[in-house]
């Protein structure tokens, strides 16, 4: 793996987990800078990062930024997603009261395991390997909970719910959104 790849491998995953642009830009410079003597030293990249270049990154992240942080993030954003999903299912079945079954709560417990475990083991995934993922975790799950729990509602959503769970991750959405376009736009960045 090349010095580039390794910046842009790290960049991507502290972009992913939240850390600062100004942090982020004195990390990428510390690490290239270290890149660069491990290589003027006969030293390969290896020696500096180690064989996995994303957990040297999460580790590097989990430093830098602080567990509170990161766990506030994550759960803003948690319910932040579960608003669109409960909003989606509104919308789609045209009604301001939504039911809520044993399957639906097993899905949802087994969708947002998956995806933190997968978050805390490996870091990166895209918006399709997050459905995939809930998919093939979480349906299984919901299919044998509606098997054994049967189809009995446990309680039902009015549609305000889902604007109220939109509002804690809408401020990380909007900084994450501003933060890709800034990217996008500003060539000089490795």
């Amino acid at each position: 793996m090349t010095n580039e790849q390794i910046l842009a491998t790290c960049r991507s995953n502290w972009e992913y987990r939240g850390v600062e642009d100004a942090a982020m830009r004195e990390m990428l410079d510390e690490l290239s800078a270290h890149l660069e003597d491990a290589q003027a030293a006969g030293r390969t990249a290896q020696d500096v990062v180690g064989p996995d270049v994303r957990a040297f990154a999460a580790a590097w992240a989990r430093e830098r930024t602080p567990f509170a942080h990161r766990a506030l993030r994550m759960l803003a954003m948690a319910a932040y997603m579960l608003g669109w999903l409960l909003l989606l299912l509104h919308l789609t079945r045209w009604t301001a009261q939504l039911d809520v079954t044993a399957a639906h709560g097993a899905f949802l417990v087994a969708a947002g395991a998956g995806r933190v475990a997968w978050e805390l083991r490996r870091g990166v995934m895209r918006l399709y390997q997050q459905w995939a993922l809930s998919l093939v975790v979480a349906l299984p799950v919901a299919i044998l909970t509606r098997w054994l729990a049967g189809d009995g509602v446990l309680f039902t959503l009015p549609l305000w719910v889902a604007p109220v769970l939109l509002l804690p991750g809408l401020p990380y959405a909007v900084f994450d959104m501003r933060a890709r376009r800034g990217r996008k736009g500003d060539p000089a960045r490795p």
